[in-house]
């Protein structure tokens, strides 16, 4: 007789982030959020905001982290969380440790792509935000190039 694994799936929460709002109303208050939960770094971090239908946090979580100046990102890494959090959209967001926040051209391909992905799990990608070296330095992908989204 063959045996199937019966498995059960769940989040554990690590630790808190403490903020002003749980709601995101805007790409300022993502990237003041992102920026917080990335203090510190010192190699690229790739990550998403998890949001639930009326746009408050559900969880934040780390998706890579890489090098000083790229992560490894997959589809199927980018969206667990929210999948598991019960999300219906999502934020992505990734700093540069250069402090420039500009994009690059593998950036804005791989919102594409995660734009694309979102669409067939069912999952709104409201935003990608790049964090410069400083709270006020960031750049909204859906502000730059609003023909992605």
């Amino acid at each position: 007789m063959k045996h199937i694994q019966i498995v059960r799936l769940m989040q554990v929460k690590e630790k808190s982030l403490s903020y002003e709002t749980k709601i995101i109303s805007n790409c300022k208050t993502a990237a003041e959020i992102a920026h917080k939960f990335l203090e510190g770094v010192d190699r690229e971090y790739f990550g998403v905001i998890c949001l639930n239908a009326k746009n408050k946090i559900n969880s934040i979580n780390t998706v890579s982290i890489g090098a000083v100046d790229k992560c490894m990102i997959t589809q199927r890494e980018s969206y667990k969380t929210a999948i598991l959090s019960n999300s219906v959209s999502v934020i992505f967001f990734h700093n540069h440790p250069s402090g420039d926040p500009e994009p690059s051209r593998h950036d804005i391909e791989l919102t594409k792509a995660l734009i694309q992905g979102g669409k067939i799990l069912g999952v709104t990608v409201h935003d990608h935000i790049i964090i410069g070296d400083c709270e006020s330095r960031f750049v909204s992908l859906k502000e730059t190039n609003p023909e992605l989204f």
